[in-house]
C-alpha cells in the first residue's frame, strides 16, 4: 500500500507564483494526497491568488497571524499534516506529475533490506533486516534569473558538510541536493523533530537526517524544476549564499557536524510553536489540529464559516 501524502507549500508574498505551485501539487498522479499551503503572514494578496482552488476538497490553507520565517512555516506544516509521508514544495517549484507517486512507492517498498555487504551496524541496524526508507530525494533542474538552466545531479553533495574533500570536481560548491522537495516518512519527524530556526534550515535538517543514520534514497532522475527569481532567498542580498546572515547560519551547521565527529550523537530539534497563531485555517478536516495544538500552535475558531470557502 502506498502511503497517504501531504504536500506542504510554505509561502510568503508569492501571489504571482502560488497558483501555479498549487496547481502542480494538485495535479500530481499520486491519488492519496492532500495539499497544505502554509502562508507565513503574507501581505500581498496570496490568499486571493488561490481563488477558486480553495474549494478543492484536497486543499487546506493555513495563514499565520505573523511572519515567522521559512523554518517555522515548515514546522507548522509538519504539525498539521495528516499524511503518512510529507513533502515540501516551494511556491516556485514545478514538480513532474509523477514525482510524489515515484517517491511514495519507494518509501512504502517492503522489499528494501540491509544488504550484508554494507556496514549497517554503523546506523544501528542489523544486516539482512528490512529497512524503512526515511527520505526519498530526486534530482532537479534549476532555472536562474538570467534564463540559464542547471541540472542538479550531485548526490555526493548530500555529505558536502561532512566530506568537502569529495566535492572538488563538482564545479559548483555548496548544498545543491535540496531536501526541501524530498518525501519524508512521518516517523523521521517523530525521531528528529523539525527544522531549526535559521535560513540554512534545509542544510541543517539534511545533516541531522544523515548523521542520525536515517536511510536516504535518491531517485536519479530530474523530477522537479526550481525557478529562482530575483526575490528568492538565495538571490536576495540579505539572504544569498554570501550574506552575513547565511554565513553565520552555515557556521552553526558546521559546528553541529564537528560535534557529531566528537560524540557520534545527534540531538533532535523538537518543534515548538508556542507564540505562533493561525489567523485562518480552511479544511481543518485535512489537518491534525490536535497535534499542532499540542506543539503550542494557537488555532482559529474553525466553527465560524470562512469567506469564500465552501
Amino acid at each position: 500500500m502506498t502511503p497517504t501524502v501531504t504536500i506542504v507549500i510554505p509561502t510568503w508574498n508569492r501571489a504571482h507564483s502560488i497558483g501555479a505551485a498549487v496547481d502542480a501539487a494538485l495535479g500530481q498522479s499520486h491519488a492519496a494526497l492532500s495539499v497544505l499551503v502554509v502562508d507565513d503572514g503574507s501581505t500581498d494578496g496570496t490568499r486571493a491568488a488561490l481563488g477558486p482552488r480553495l474549494h478543492d476538497p484536497r486543499l487546506s490553507y493555513a495563514r499565520l497571524a505573523r511572519n515567522a520565517g521559512t523554518a517555522q512555516a515548515k514546522n507548522v506544516g509538519i504539525a498539521l499534516a495528516r499524511g503518512e509521508a510529507v513533502t515540501f514544495h516551494d511556491s516556485d517549484d514545478i514538480p513532474h506529475r509523477d514525482k510524489v507517486l515515484r517517491q511514495a512507492r519507494v518509501i512504502s517498498n517492503p522489499t528494501i533490506g540491509a544488504h550484508p555487504c554494507l556496514n549497517w551496524r554503523l546506523t544501528g541496524r542489523e544486516p539482512g533486516t528490512r529497512v524503512q526508507v526515511g527520505a526519498v530525494l530526486t534530482h532537479h533542474e534549476l532555472i536562474l534569473p538570467d534564463g540559464s538552466r542547471v541540472e542538479i545531479r550531485r548526490t555526493l553533495s548530500l555529505v558536502d558538510d561532512v566530506f568537502p574533500n569529495l566535492q572538488m570536481a563538482a564545479g559548483v560548491p555548496g548544498d545543491w541536493t535540496h531536501v526541501n522537495s524530498g518525501l519524508f516518512h512521518r516517523s523521521v519527524f517523530d525521531r528528529l523533530g523539525g527544522f531549526a530556526d535559521c535560513i540554512e534550515e534545509d542544510r541543517e535538517f539534511r545533516n541531522r537526517l544523515i548523521l542520525s543514520g536515517e536511510v536516504v534514497w535518491v531517485i536519479p532522475e530530474i523530477l522537479l524544476t526550481k525557478i529562482e527569481t530575483p526575490d528568492s532567498l538565495t538571490q536576495s542580498g540579505a539572504t544569498d549564499y554570501d550574506s552575513p546572515r547565511r554565513t553565520q547560519d552555515r557556521q552553526r551547521v558546521w559546528g553541529a557536524v564537528e560535534e557529531w565527529f566528537r560524540t557520534r550523537t545527534v540531538a533532535p530539534a523538537p518543534i515548538d510553536l508556542s507564540g505562533l497563531a493561525l489567523a485562518e485555517l480552511t479544511r481543518p478536516d485535512l489537518c491534525n489540529t490536535g497535534r499542532a495544538a499540542g506543539m503550542g500552535l494557537r488555532l482559529p475558531d474553525t466553527r465560524k464559516p470562512l469567506a469564500g470557502v465552501a
